[in-house]
């Protein structure tokens, strides 16, 4: 049995590692630590799970949380913390996952520029664990992740456009210039802290757009874009949220190189996607929405190309906090452990 310590236990993404890993036939958490909350069970915090998880929740500075007997670190954690964290629970034998920015870039300079788009400190904490973490997309890194010890989890935005976009920039069916990603999110994407913009008066039967220019997750999709087609690439990125509460929806947009058909392009995703377990790849004539996915770990793949205006057009769906964030992470702790992939998420979601 995998045991996780899991740092953040009582936020939205803390709170889907939890529901996933009771139904884990493999792992199991051993010790739940948050800042807020402790000396409460996680069932004091969240009523709804009791009888399922009470866990005492320890302070992070505790001796149960120092000293926990556990194989893995999830940082279900903002920015910053992680990267304070990371070497002294990989010292007592963890490997680390990372919810956060902390570990999705290689290098001090791509983490300044990352750290200076979000206001955060663009020093990171930790450098020297930099060259050797790994971003946590299973479907494109799996043999990295498998071999890591410290892994970043995507962006959910980034997950969402990334999977969308990915066969298009590794076989050619996309410009390369030009690309707009046109994505939605529900209000759960900002986390369970409140704050007057997310009061529910102002959110309801509303919806706008934000952080038009130096959106974080930009730099992770322009990144995978460049991995994948061997060129330098910039895109258009226009998140909005919308009144609901989980689910991306991103509409992706770009030229069609001549000659390119949706046929094509339809082919091309299915022949990349056959056989990853969480990604799901339709043609525009099949229904597809957010709420398909909501509750699920996979993502579902929209090809709906505009051959008569030359456009490429592919639409993403996910759960922000599932492939978007805990079912990602659990993918990931699935793979760096061996284990089969699909382990605790094989699972259709929640409907209606």
């Amino acid at each position: 049995m995998i045991k996780v310590k899991l740092i953040g236990a009582t936020g939205y993404g803390g709170l889907g590692m939890i529901e996933f890993l009771l139904r884990h036939p493999e792992m199991k958490i051993v010790c739940a630590v948050a800042l807020q909350d402790a000396g409460k069970k996680i069932s004091e915090a969240w009523p709804y799970l009791e009888g399922y998880s009470d866990l005492n929740i320890v302070a992070p500075d505790s001796e149960e949380a120092k000293n926990a007997d556990a194989d893995v670190t999830v940082f279900s954690t903002p920015d910053g913390v992680g990267q304070v964290g990371a070497q002294s629970e990989l010292d007592a034998g963890r490997k680390v996952l990372d919810y956060s920015g902390d570990f999705r870039f290689n290098s001090t300079e791509l983490f300044r520029e990352y750290a200076t788009r979000i206001g955060k400190d663009p020093v990171h904490k930790s450098p020297a664990l930099l060259p050797e973490s790994v971003y946590g997309l299973s479907e494109l890194h799996r043999r990295e992740i498998a071999a890591a010890r410290v892994v970043g989890n995507p962006g959910c935005f980034a997950a969402s456009c990334i999977l969308g976009l990915a066969p298009a920039f590794k076989h050619g069916l996309v410009e390369k210039q030009g690309v707009a990603c046109d994505c939605k999110t529900g209000v759960s994407g900002a986390g369970k802290k409140p704050t007057p913009g997310f009061h529910y008066p102002e959110q309801y039967d509303n919806a706008y757009a934000y952080r038009l220019t130096g959106h974080q997750h930009v730099m992770e999709i322009e990144r995978e874009m460049k991995l994948l087609c061997g060129a330098d690439m910039r895109l258009t990125f226009t998140p909005q949220v919308v009144p609901m509460t989980r689910g991306i929806l991103s509409c992706l947009y770009g030229r069609l190189p001549t000659g390119m058909t949706q046929e094509k392009v339809l082919s091309a995703y299915r022949d990349m996607y056959a056989g990853e377990p969480f990604v799901l790849v339709k043609d525009f004539k099949q229904p597809a929405s957010t709420g398909a996915v909501r509750g699920s770990n996979r993502a579902l793949i929209t090809v709906a190309c505009d051959e008569r205006a030359g456009v490429f057009r592919v639409i993403s769906h996910i759960d922000n906090l599932v492939k978007g964030q805990a079912g990602s992470a659990v993918q990931n702790l699935n793979i760096m452990f061996g284990l089969e992939e699909t382990l605790g998420l094989d699972l259709p979601g929640a409907h209606p």
